[in-house]
């Protein structure tokens, strides 16, 4: 019993991450319909700057957390202001071909800034480390699930209950008619990337002291963002923290009874199966337009 309660903390601990990630696809896609597959690379980026910051550097943990974040939040900002904007054929396909150019740039930029190294950074510490019985629960998980709470929180208010939100969805459902009541697509699409790359600086920061940081985890990240995103319905910022956890405990429990070589292909299997039979996602809607 003990090592199913260590399989399923551990499972936690690494979905709030995932949900982390998907809530960045969430706060582009419900101010723009646009879908950021840069995303994973604000993780990436924000666990090794603070990481490259703390171990060359030597700067105290918290001030290199704190640049990591706003720095990656204006990398966010020049991806929306220098590609989004200036794209030419504003498609799906567009968009998605911009994004990932820029994963590849940024990717490229992190590997001749901070290195190839593989970093890492100590625990955040100050919270103390838990243990019952046989089960373990270290500082630096329960700072990753506050964090998480905290994140998702803040934006769910933002986005049902301030005027910003509400102005970014009206943007992202129809910008011309948001323009004529004064609302300004474009700064709000700049708001929404600033505010991804934070949230996914801060998810790179946290997994940092446990998971390392290297210049290639972007796509990892990415890509199990983008499965919570879908799992949990894809807008949903409550889905995207329920699907990036259902998809954490997925791959613990496949690693801890099958084989660790088998995780992402287990998680994956199961969210392919689950959108054949439910498209819309755990929480997500089927939007019907009126043609």
């Amino acid at each position: 019993m003990s090592q199913f309660l260590q399989i399923v903390l551990a499972g936690i601990s690494i979905g709030a991450i995932y949900s982390l990630a998907a809530l960045g696809f969430t706060i582009v896609f419900n101010a723009t319909k646009v879908t950021n597959f840069a995303n994973g690379e604000f993780v990436m980026m924000g666990g090794l700057i603070s990481a490259s910051l703390v171990a060359n550097a030597h700067w105290p943990a918290p001030l290199a957390v704190g640049f990591a974040v706003v720095s990656v939040a204006a990398l966010g900002v020049v991806l929306d202001k220098f590609g989004l904007q200036q794209a030419r054929r504003k498609t799906i396909l567009g968009y998605a071909m911009i994004t990932i150019g820029f994963s590849l740039l940024y990717r490229g930029l992190m590997q001749v800034v901070a290195g190839r190294d593989v970093l890492f950074m100590p625990n955040f510490g100050v919270v103390p480390d838990l243990r019952v019985l046989d089960v373990y629960f270290s500082s630096q998980s329960t700072w990753i699930l506050v964090t998480l709470a905290l994140v998702s929180g803040a934006l769910s208010y933002l986005f049902l209950r301030t005027r910003l939100g509400k102005a970014m969805r009206a943007a992202s459902q129809s910008p011309r008619a948001a323009a004529l009541c004064g609302i300004e697509p474009a700064l709000m699409s700049a708001i929404a990337f600033a505010m991804a790359a934070g949230a996914g600086a801060l998810a790179g920061a946290l997994v940092a002291p446990v998971g390392a940081a290297f210049y290639e985890y972007g796509l990892s990240f990415g890509l199990k963002g983008f499965a919570a995103a879908v799992l949990g319905g894809f807008g949903s910022p409550v889905g995207a923290v329920v699907g990036g956890l259902l998809i954490g405990l997925l791959e613990s429990l496949s690693a801890g009874y099958l084989s660790s070589a088998y995780k992402d292909a287990v998680a994956l299997a199961i969210l392919l199966a689950l959108l054949l039979v439910w498209p819309s996602g755990l929480l997500g809607r089927v939007e019907a337009r009126r043609v």
